[in-house]
């Protein structure tokens, strides 16, 4: 597939919305969804193999996930690069591993960001923990007023 043949912009929403802030990924694109958004949107418990031949029918790839890491605005935006790094099996991979197999296997690079949404609390319930859906809010106000180049 040509570069001029490939959708522009696909976002993955990593986590699960039953186990409180991991759901921040899917709260994500539920937002997109109400801005009516040209993007493509996948949900996602967790990457897999499968998913780098998705990407490799797209210029631009933004993976948005919850992260324990501590941020310094309660989330963090930064480009994602190939990496063999890999977790002991193959059920769930790293953006960076995917992006890693669409380059092996399919010979294509997209553009690649990694958007996570800093969590605090991942007890089995649904709902998302005050300081969780505010670091959301702060996350989707970056990204409204914040331009992401759509490679067109």
């Amino acid at each position: 597939m040509r570069k001029n043949d490939k959708k522009a912009t696909l976002v993955f929403g990593i986590g699960n919305n039953g186990r409180q802030d991991d759901g921040l990924g899917w709260f994500f694109l539920d937002f997109l969804k109400e801005q009516n958004t040209t993007m493509d949107l996948e949900y996602r418990y967790q990457l897999q193999i499968e998913d780098a031949e998705l990407i490799s029918n797209y210029i631009q790839v933004i993976f948005i996930d919850a992260t324990k890491e501590e941020t310094k605005d309660g989330f963090y935006l930064k480009p994602c690069h190939p990496s063999e790094k890999y977790s002991f099996s193959t059920h769930a991979l790293a953006p960076e591993t995917v992006l890693h197999l669409a380059s092996k296997l399919y010979d294509y690079k997209p553009v690649a960001f990694v958007f996570g949404i800093q969590g605090y609390e991942w007890e089995l319930k649904i709902g998302l923990s005050k300081k969780g859906a505010k670091n959301l809010d702060k996350a989707k106000k970056y990204f409204n007023d914040t331009v992401i180049i759509d490679y067109l």
